[in-house]
């Protein structure tokens, strides 16, 4: 299946992904308890994950590390004036992983990260800084007030294709 072959709330879904550039993450700690940041994150179509680029420092790191299931939110952006509750928004499910420095799963990371957030070049080369790529196992999408459904990581990989 092609992007051009995705249902009508796919496209929604895939213009919310590629238009937002930062989501809530929700990670568990040591306790089981959750955790949630912002982060920045860049879409890799060519491996169809996510990528953050995250310091070793930050809480949210560690508890990838130790537990890989992830959720993120991401939201449209709100519109003064507008009901909020009709906010397009997707809940992700992934699987977190760090890819080896130097190898091609990690420049393919690299690569999509600097594609959408150039600036942030010069921190690439920071020891502390890794690069964390997400693979999308489920979602839950709400297109508006109404209108929500399941999303199945079949379709999730092919609104991330290019």
């Amino acid at each position: 299946m092609t992007t051009a072959h995705l249902p009508r709330l796919g496209h929604t879904l895939r213009d919310l992904l590629f238009a937002r550039r930062f989501a809530a993450l929700g990670t568990l700690d040591a306790s089981g308890g959750v955790f949630v940041s912002m982060v920045p994150y860049a879409i890799d179509t060519a491996t169809r994950r996510l990528v953050l680029h995250v310091s070793g420092l930050a809480g949210h790191t560690g508890h990838m590390q130790a537990e890989p299931r992830v959720s993120l939110l991401v939201t449209g952006a709100d519109q003064p004036g507008e009901p909020v509750h009709d906010l397009p928004r997707v809940t992700l499910q992934a699987l977190a992983g760090t890819p080896d420095p130097g190898s091609d799963a990690w420049a393919s990371a690299r690569a999509a990260y600097l594609q959408r957030f150039p600036e942030a070049e010069p921190m690439t080369a920071l020891p502390d800084f890794r690069f964390v790529t997400l693979e999308l196992t489920g979602a839950r999408q709400v297109a508006g007030f109404g209108s929500a459904r399941s999303v199945s990581a079949d379709e999730l990989a092919q609104v991330l294709s290019a």
